[in-house]
């Protein structure tokens, strides 16, 4: 569609196209179709060959149909539906399908366009949309020189639109809101603002991300291949969630000790004790959905959802630990395992060595074997889960089944059928060696873990929105059944205690029966001694009951490997999606991933040691309730983070599933939190120590991750309502602080006056650093884009507690003031306006100094304090720095700036590397020596609080206060008293006063003269020309000095020459020097004459901050 050739074949198809395509609102057909000639019949649009015309053209336009991918039926379909658009438009179901054309493909192409073909390689136009892939060709592949390709939007292509004229805007398209690393597709980039709005003969600039998606391009969209999806295995919600949550819901648990949970906790209890659980896991796995439905899910299961949600903070503790849970569950299970084979081998006398190792050499084998499983891939994973599903299924069957068939020779054994007596006397709790409720509970609650199994392989579903949620919370709905129905069951089945023996029975009929067996005609009251059978004495019950026992040995194999297997899988998916977000650095080589299912082999062994290692130990006991504990700690925070997310109101918090409630996931968290300590309170007090010292080293290292957390949310929340609620309060003198304007330019190239003034804001007053852009527009717009992020950054990095504030403006003055009247937000607005001192400005061009100064006076009209601060080796190190590291965003100057290091490959002159040493020295701790404060005007307090707030800095603490005051020599000591009285009353700390009695002394002739050369150049001399002359001359430059002025301003001339001699004598030693600032009557002064005051009073001398304040009070002594 590069231009409008009228006539041409390829015009002629486009516009025919446009009439019949999916806009049943544009009723004007000619006017859609711009003029164009009777539409041709549709037999010639589907069997023309639209080859490469001689204007070059990219494009081959071809009608597609709903059934695309069947060609014979899909032009006989379109066909029908173009013959009967005048009926109904709502019929007329047509699509256009656009190809891109390899102009090196020749003539192979054409005969191949119009018939659609099944691969469906082409890119298409959808309702007169942008380039889009045809659904069917996501994962498929092409053949002959039909690519697959995503356009750009970068170009001058106009893009076919049903809006009755070409244009470039793009329709909404769930392509442009991609990831670039999206799995199902590239992302496209949308036209941007600059290419609609800008004059066609200007150059676009590039793309810019006012908000940052994760993964999101910095440079142009070029046109890139689909990558080829053959052979990747994704699992539907059935075999993918619900198959591995039940399995590992579960457990051992179901066979062994569920009865004797029974026996202690009595039927009644038992369902409360699995109701609790079950409330706990359906909370959580309502929160999990939530989480999971809230956007795409990648790989790292709970890792990812509470990093996505929390941070990468909360992630990282939870996602190492989580990992190291599943990883170290493997061996629990396995051990588990081998313990069941090894009683079967004891009852045979086949053991191997003896217990303890039979136990290592089994575990062994099967921890071997799991891992030649999981690496085979997930696919034979996958199966081997369904097979133990069905035996899972079929020993479960097999003990209902049992419960129905109670045979003569298991009465001894305490099973009696379906008993009334037994279910009453059953319901009731019957707690023995100091069990309690909470006990049985923290003994039962590992079997409900196991709810995050499909999660955990979230990057290997189809569907993780959908799947999560209904595989989740079906699983816990079956299992929790399954659970209850077995807990009655074997409690209306079998007694508490039972001999064994068949010489119980009671032949005689007795009448004063009390329990459920003597009532079915066996005494089992020998058991007060201790039995061996029965809920209470046998853990294997469920086998005597059973139809088939060796069936429920078999589910017990199948639910200690399923677990396993599911655990051994889960830890390696979670850990690498934890190394590939590089939350620890140490741990990236295990992000690697192999194959097309990118299977993290290396993650697979390392699991397999860990594994490995504890079940050579053999000691579980210990670690079993820290892991129990580790799951549980996800949990909770899964469930946190919904409420979390809930409580920020971020309008990116838009979950698809709408069953959950920020209040019940608070409760889930904190019942979560509670079942931690149930279970094992020292253990709960370890996980909270590790997660809170994980926490601690992510929160310190910083990773430079952002994924718009609720964390993030809930901050701006935060922010703005104390912003709000801050604007409503009046200011009191008491609360002043500097807030502090900084006309830095680019932050990096004055770091000495960062440093200056954030020694006394930091933690204290506000910061930003105003950047004025100059010249043309575009490209300043363009400079403050990228200058934005790029600085806000660099002060981070510097932990620089400021912000960074661009603007464009004609020139300084005008970028001054509108940052003066602009910057902040409510309260939160400078108060204070920052400059460097005008080192040059004798030989800058006099314009730019007119600037300077008028700077000065705008910012008192504002009603602002103003502090100018000079070195006398200078501030700016722009000239030194070289281009920047695109890596880190650092400059060689940077790299200067550390200590220890060697420098520039090019030694720096004396004077640079003066300059250098003056740049660093305030980042370093200050000596033992005086801040010397020379208050010679009230401006309301200022020039005394910034000294006073630099010693309450950890650097500054050891320099002492020194306060110099004008006076008469008559009364030094009234004087000196009177300001250590107000000083005491404003309650700051001084080490001396010193009243200066020949302040208004005559400066010394030599100091004169060399005022009156470096003048000299600015002077107008009207005396010397004629009055017409000397009117025009300072009427076209205003800044110029007059004999007049001088004059009239001599006395004042000589003060800043008599001070500057003063302070040479006085202060010459100080860290630094803090003197009020003279003012110039605007309109009266004139620019060259007060800069050359400023430059006579703080010449040669410490770093000197000359500070006036808006001369309203910023100091209080009353409480």
């Amino acid at each position: 569609m590069e231009g409008k050739q009228s006539g041409s074949a390829e015009q002629k198809t486009v516009t025919e196209l446009k009439a019949v395509s999916e806009e049943p609102y544009l009723e004007d057909k000619d006017a859609a179709a711009g003029g164009a000639e009777p539409a041709v019949a549709v037999d010639d649009v589907l069997s023309r060959p639209l080859g490469p015309t001689p204007s070059q053209s990219r494009f081959q336009v071809d009608l597609v149909t709903e059934g695309f991918g069947r060609p014979a039926e899909a032009a006989e379909k379109a066909g029908r539906e173009v013959s009967m658009l005048g009926k109904s438009s709502e019929e007329a179901k047509g699509r256009f399908r656009v190809n891109f054309v390899d102009p090196s493909a020749g003539d192979e192409t054409s005969g191949e366009s119009g018939g659609g073909s099944s691969e469906g390689g082409n890119v298409s136009l959808q309702n007169g949309g942008d380039a889009m892939l045809n659904e069917g060709s996501l994962h498929s592949g092409g053949r002959h020189h039909h690519h697959h390709y995503y356009y750009d939007t970068h170009t001058s292509t106009y893009y076919l639109r049903t809006f009755g004229h070409n244009t470039m805007d793009a329709v909404p398209r769930i392509d442009h809101y991609r990831h670039t690393a999206a799995d199902l597709g590239e992302k496209l980039i949308r036209p941007s603002l600059a290419e609609l709005h800008d004059e066609l003969d200007k150059e676009p600039f590039e793309e810019g991300y006012a908000n940052r998606e994760e993964g999101m391009p910095t440079g142009e969209a070029v046109a890139t291949y689909i990558p080829d999806s053959k052979g990747i295995v994704k699992f539907g919600w059935i075999k993918g969630v619900l198959v591995r949550c039940m399995l590992n819901i579960w457990g051992v648990m179901l066979f062994i000790r569920l009865s004797w949970i029974v026996g202690q906790a009595g039927i009644g209890l038992s369902v409360v004790v699995i109701a609790v659980a079950a409330v706990v896991t359906t909370f959580t796995g309502l929160s999990t959905s939530a989480i999971a439905t809230n956007g795409f899910v990648r790989g790292g299961g709970a890792y990812y959802l509470i990093s996505r949600s929390l941070g990468p903070e909360f992630g990282g503790a939870i996602g190492l630990i989580f990992a190291f849970a599943n990883a170290v569950a493997v061996a629990m299970y396995v051990v588990g395992f081998a313990e069941t084979v090894v009683e079967l081998l004891k009852e045979n006398g086949t053991m191997m060595v003896d217990e303890m190792n039979d136990i290592r050499i089994i575990g062994t084998i099967t921890v071997v074997l799991l891992l030649g499983i999981s690496i085979a891939g997930m696919e034979w994973e996958a199966k081997a889960q369904i097979v133990l599903l069905v035996i899972l299924i079929l020993a479960i069957g097999d003990f209902v089944i049992g419960t129905f068939i109670p045979l003569d020779n298991k009465k001894p054994k305490g099973f009696f059928g379906y008993k009334a007596e037994i279910f009453m006397e059953n319901f009731g709790p019957d707690f023995r060696n100091e069990e309690t409720f909470f006990s049985v509970f923290a003994i039962f609650f590992p079997a409900a873990t196991g709810i995050l199994a499909g999660a955990n392989i979230s990057g290997d579903l189809a569907d993780p929105q959908s799947a999560i949620p209904k595989g989740t919370l079906l699983a816990i709905l079956i299992t929790t059944l399954v659970y209850i129905g077995i807990a009655v069951s074997v409690g209306s089945c079998v007694v508490r205690d039972a001999t064994g023996n068949i010489n119980n029975t009671i032949i005689t009929e007795l009448t004063n029966c009390t329990t459920a067996a003597c009532k079915l005609n066996y005494d089992f009251s020998s058991c007060q001694t201790g039995c061996q059978y029965g809920l209470m004495n046998n853990f294997q019950v469920m086998s005597m009951v059973s139809g088939f026992a060796p069936l429920i040995s078999a589910g017990i194999f199948s639910a200690t490997l399923s677990s396993a297997l599911a655990s051994f899988v889960s830890a390696p998916k979670i850990f690498q999606a934890l190394c590939k977000d590089n939350i620890y650095p140490g741990f990236l080589m295990f992000a690697k991933g192999y194959g097309k299912n990118n299977e993290p082999l290396r993650g697979y062994l390392l699991t397999f040691l860990i594994a490995l290692g504890f079940i050579l130990i053999a000691e579980l006991n210990i670690i079993a309730p820290i892991i129990s504990n580790f799951f549980l700690a996800s949990y909770a925070l899964i469930n946190f983070s919904v409420f979390h997310a809930s409580l920020a109101k971020s309008p990116g918090w838009r979950p698809a599933f709408k069953y959950y409630n920020m209040w019940i996931s608070l409760v889930g968290a904190i019942l979560c939190c509670i079942v931690m300590f149930v279970i094992n309170w020292w253990a709960a007090l370890l996980t909270y120590v590790i997660v809170l010292g994980l926490y601690i080293y992510v929160t310190y290292k910083k990773p430079d991750v952002n994924w718009g957390s609720s964390t993030q949310a809930l901050t701006y929340l935060n922010a703005l309502q104390h912003s709000i609620r801050l604007s409503g309060v009046e200011d009191h003198v008491k609360n002043f602080r500097p807030q502090c304007l900084i006309m830095t330019g680019a932050p990096n190239s004055r770091p000495a006056l960062l440093h200056l003034v954030h020694a006394f804001t930091k933690n204290v007053g506000l910061m930003i650093c105003g950047h004025v852009h100059m010249g043309s527009q575009r490209q300043a717009v363009k400079e403050r884009l990228s200058d934005l992020a790029k600085y806000q950054q660099w002060l981070i990095k510097n932990k620089m507690k400021a912000f960074y504030a661009p603007v464009h403006a004609e020139d300084l003055r005008d970028g001054g003031q509108y940052l003066m009247q602009a910057a902040g937000l409510g309260r939160m607005r400078p108060n204070t306006l920052v400059l460097g001192f005008k080192r040059n400005w004798r030989q800058a061009d006099i314009r730019d100094v007119e600037t300077y100064i008028n700077l000065l006076h705008d910012a008192f009209d504002i009603q602002y304090g103003v502090v100018v601060i000079r070195l006398k080796e200078g501030l700016d190190i722009s000239h030194l720095q070289g281009q920047e590291d695109e890596e880190d965003g650092k400059t060689p100057t940077q790299s200067l700036l550390k200590k220890g290091s060697k420098g520039p490959s090019s030694p720096l002159n004396l004077a640079d590397q003066r300059l250098l040493d003056a740049t660093t020295q305030f980042q370093k701790k200050q000596s033992k020596s005086n801040i010397d404060v020379w208050w010679l005007f009230d401006d309301g307090g200022l020039t005394l609080l910034i000294p006073y707030l630099l010693t309450s800095k950890k650097k500054w603490k050891d320099c002492k206060i020194r306060v110099f005051i004008g006076g008469k020599i008559n009364r030094i000591d009234r004087d000196r008293r009177a300001m250590a009285t107000l000083l005491s009353k404003f309650r700051i700390d001084f080490s001396d006063i010193m009243v200066l009695g020949d302040i208004n002394m005559k400066p010394k002739i030599e100091n004169i003269t060399a005022f009156e050369e470096m003048i000299e150049p600015f002077r107008l001399h009207e005396d010397d020309k004629e009055q017409e002359i000397a009117d025009k001359m300072k009427e076209s430059e205003p800044w110029r000095i007059t004999d007049n002025e001088l004059e009239l301003h001599k006395t004042k001339t000589y003060r800043q020459i008599r001070l500057n001699e003063l302070l040479k004598e006085h202060s010459s030693t100080a860290n630094i020097i803090v003197m009020s600032l003279p003012v110039a009557r605007k309109g009266a002064v004139s620019s060259a004459l007060y800069m050359a005051w400023l430059e006579a009073l703080s010449k040669d001398l410490p770093p000197i901050f000359l500070v006036r304040g808006n001369h309203q009070s910023v100091l209080t002594f009353y409480s």
